[in-house]
């Protein structure tokens, strides 16, 4: 169904002589002109049986919160991030940077697939591992994961690069560095 809407500019003109506009107004003589505006912009308006071939695909989305102990379950649409879609339905999980490039939201995949091309906080062999960040991630099917200790997935990103591995906090040598100060 096609709806005819004047255009925004033509309705701010009073009152004024313009040629009719033949595409939209067939039926009226040629040469013959109005006192209103026959500009128009053609505008499609959807009825919800043509919306059928526009709907997302929504997918189950399951969160075992290891640190917190809770499981929690919802639904989030194919083009949104699972992330926001859990914090608009007031479900808390584990985030930093939002953008995909810390470790604070790593989960790890336990049955079903998602999308993540801006994950840049987790290698492709982590990925292979089914490691995955919920800020950038779109489900792609029913997906179930287990969130995971941000220093392991840290270590297992990073860890290869620092020289004599994990470094040991030493609480004697802040106090002296605080007292200094």
């Amino acid at each position: 169904m096609a709806l005819i809407l004047p255009c925004t500019f033509c309705t701010s003109l009073q009152r004024k002589n313009f040629p009719i506009n033949r595409r939209y107004s067939p039926n009226l003589r040629r040469g013959a002109t109005t006192t209103t505006c026959e500009f128009r912009i053609p505008v499609e308006v959807s009825t919800p049986s043509d919306r059928g071939s526009l709907v997302v695909p929504s997918h189950k989305v399951t969160v075992h919160d290891r640190q917190r102990g809770v499981v929690h379950e919802f639904e989030v649409p194919e083009d949104q991030y699972i992330l926001h879609s859990a914090e608009s339905q007031n479900i808390t999980l584990p985030f930093a940077c939002r953008h995909g490039c810390c470790t604070s939201c790593a989960v790890r995949v336990k049955s079903g697939e998602l999308r993540q091309p801006q994950a840049l906080g987790i290698s492709a062999e982590l990925k292979s591992q089914g490691y995955a960040l919920l800020c950038v991630g779109f489900p792609t099917s029913d997906l179930e994961v287990e969130t995971q200790d941000e220093d392991e997935v840290y270590w297992l990103q990073f860890g290869r690069y620092f020289a004599r591995g994990p470094i040991e906090r030493d609480d004697y040598a802040l106090e002296l560095a605080m007292g200094d100060e």
